[in-house]
């Protein structure tokens, strides 16, 4: 009966290498305010290299166990996670009837006012929310317009409570962002910011990395989900394939 409450398994990917990624890449190399990209955040696509990363997560499950495949699939509306998810699915990791569904709960931290500028251009372009972050911190700063890690975690909060109504003793995939994979780590596991916040400061969360949680009926007093692999690569290293790891654009271009 403790299941009732919880998947049996529930797994995190952060999409593929998108377009967004390689631009961020480029404006800090080039020491640039603001991300060249002429879509909204929500529109950014995967880059040639994320689709194969995408397709590589898929040939991975798909050369596993039937039983270790989802057979529940949640993404971010955003087309970078919509097309990770697709291509997966395409590449068999799950069964091919298995629908695709979309949770804007799902989505990447939003930025506001601080959409698609790089560090340093936040600190030459809005120097007090540069000041304003460094005194409250990632964690409980939001830009104008935009989101706090707090916020993210209120969504997601009832992203789990929908779960463990509709998908309780299945196998859930969720497809999307780096902050969002953090934020589900800090509600599922009971973290306090600090402990979240340095596993944040050990590394960017990769590009199609795994992030893998199993019930465990021994854990508290209902059982519970219990971490068993955080951003595990090994499907894209199987293939070959550059592990990437950048953070997503602070967001695309407004409008």
């Amino acid at each position: 009966m403790k299941q009732l409450h919880w998947p049996r398994k529930l797994t995190v990917v952060r999409h593929g290498q998108s377009a967004g990624n390689v631009a961020r890449d480029a404006a800090m190399q080039a020491n640039v305010d603001r991300i060249d990209l002429s879509e909204r955040d929500a529109d950014v696509p995967l880059s040639d290299l994320g689709r194969d990363q995408a397709g590589a997560l898929g040939r991975w499950y798909a050369g596993g166990a039937p039983h270790e495949r989802p057979d529940v699939l949640l993404a971010s509306p955003y087309r970078r996670a919509c097309e990770t998810a697709d291509l997966f699915r395409q590449a068999g990791g799950c069964a091919g009837n298995v629908p695709i569904c979309f949770d804007e709960r799902l989505r990447e931290k939003e930025f506001g006012i601080l959409d698609g500028l790089t560090s340093m251009g936040m600190g030459s372009i809005e120097p007090q929310q540069a000041e304003f972050r460094r005194l409250l911190g990632k964690f409980y700063h939001r830009p104008p317009g935009g989101e706090s890690w707090c916020d993210v975690i209120l969504r997601l909060r009832s992203v789990m409570d929908t779960i463990a109504l509709h998908h309780a003793d299945r196998h859930v995939m969720i497809f999307t962002h780096q902050v969002v994979v953090l934020c589900l780590r800090y509600i599922i596991e009971g973290m306090t910011e600090a402990e979240i916040l340095e596993v944040d400061r050990e590394g960017d969360v990769a590009n199609c990395a795994i992030t893998e949680y199993a019930f465990d009926a021994k854990k508290g007093k209902d059982g519970g989900l219990l971490l068993g692999r955080y951003n595990v690569t090994a499907p894209v290293e199987q293939e070959d394939m550059p592990v990437t790891r950048a953070p997503d654009a602070i967001a695309g271009a407004r409008g």
